[in-house]
């Protein structure tokens, strides 16, 4: 065992069976710095366990029973809970969830990296792509000629729905005009022999209250959808879990495009929506609608910590670029190696499939 996995001074353990605490929070600090995650969460855990170190295991119990271990600085409502599983003598699921991505990687003996260009290899398609028929830079047949040229075996053109006005969403006429001009596309590159295909699909606007935003005949001639949520990103954690929830039972949903909605860089900066993710997850799974993986470096969505707990729930997955112009359809390495970092086996990646196979998975 590293360093990490013990204490360097005294710890805290709390009844017969208890874990030490201590221990356990800065093995995960150590686990989430060798998996490159964000300085900030590393700060935090560590920041946890020095404020418990060397404190009394008695009054820390009585915190965890009262709900008080936050009025400690340094300790977050994420640190609690975990010192409240250590405490109980429950291996913090925050620690499993790490452990289990690292006793994967060295299962297979091949270094994450590694394993991310593999993954990356096996991408057959991307799900997610806009062109300047709505928010887009290049018009449908440069995004298909720079997808070919990657090594793409199809490309589903996903562009917004009409009440996202920012970024000129599609009427339903236009949706239409776009839908003729795929196929017409698709005549001339089948004329090539190079056996790719432009699929149709929309990035679907999930309104206030779980509706969708485009008529359900037309989602339902569409070989992709893509649902996500672009307003009221701040609204209370019930109604945006119920909001989603809907969302995800509709029959035409085949994705869950950018689940959080935030932004980590940029002028654009902005946190996380907040809901309930365990719910949303195991909806998912059970409806069979795959969760994205965002790959703009603006948005790396789902967090970590969340596309962990997808996992867990049973997910499935699309590794998406979410490309607003041609170059941005080569961002697929961003995701794949989030994936691989979090324990996503590609098996349960849907863009590793063939056309086939991925239209087998689309519930319309």
């Amino acid at each position: 065992m590293d360093d990490e996995g013990q204490a360097l001074d005294a710890g805290v353990t709390g009844p017969a069976g208890a874990r030490d605490a201590v221990a356990d929070l800065r093995r995960i600090a150590f686990l989430l710095e060798r998996a490159h995650e964000s300085t900030y969460r590393v700060r935090a855990f560590r920041a946890a366990a020095a404020a418990l170190r060397g404190r009394d295991a008695e009054e820390l119990a009585r915190r965890h029973a009262a709900g008080t271990l936050t009025d400690l600085r340094g300790v977050g409502e994420v640190t609690a809970r975990c010192v409240g599983e250590s405490l109980t003598g429950e291996e913090p699921v925050y620690l499993r969830r790490l452990e289990d991505a690292v006793a994967r990687a060295d299962a297979t003996g091949i270094p994450l990296a590694e394993a991310a260009v593999r993954l990356r290899d096996a991408l057959r398609g991307d799900c997610h792509s806009h062109t300047d028929a709505s928010d887009g830079g290049s018009p449908l047949a440069e995004m298909a000629e720079t997808a070919i040229a990657l090594g793409h075996e199809y490309l589903v053109v996903t562009d917004h729905s009409p009440r996202l006005t920012v970024a000129n969403g599609l009427s339903a006429d236009r949706l239409r005009r776009q839908l003729a001009d795929v196929a017409e596309l698709n005549d001339r590159i089948a004329a090539t022999g190079s056996g790719f295909r432009v699929l149709t699909g929309i990035e679907v606007d999930i309104l206030d209250d779980g509706a969708l935003d485009q008529s359900e005949d037309l989602l339902a001639e569409l070989d992709l959808v893509v649902a996500s949520v672009h307003s009221k990103l701040r609204m209370p954690r019930a109604e945006m879990t119920e909001r989603m929830l809907t969302a995800v039972a509709n029959p035409h949903v085949d994705v869950l495009g950018h689940c959080t909605g935030r932004m980590v860089t940029g002028r654009r900066a902005r946190p996380e929506s907040e809901f309930d993710a365990n719910a949303v997850f195991e909806a998912c799974a059970g409806y069979g609608v795959a969760v994205e993986i965002n790959s703009r470096p603006e948005r790396l969505d789902p967090p970590k910590r969340l596309l962990r707990l997808a996992v867990e729930a049973g997910c499935e997955f699309t590794i998406d670029t979410d490309a607003h112009a041609p170059g941005q359809l080569d961002w697929l390495d961003n995701g794949c190696a989030r994936a691989v970092a979090c324990g996503v086996e590609p098996d349960r990646i849907r863009n590793t499939r063939d056309v086939a196979g991925l239209l087998g998975t689309t519930r319309a």
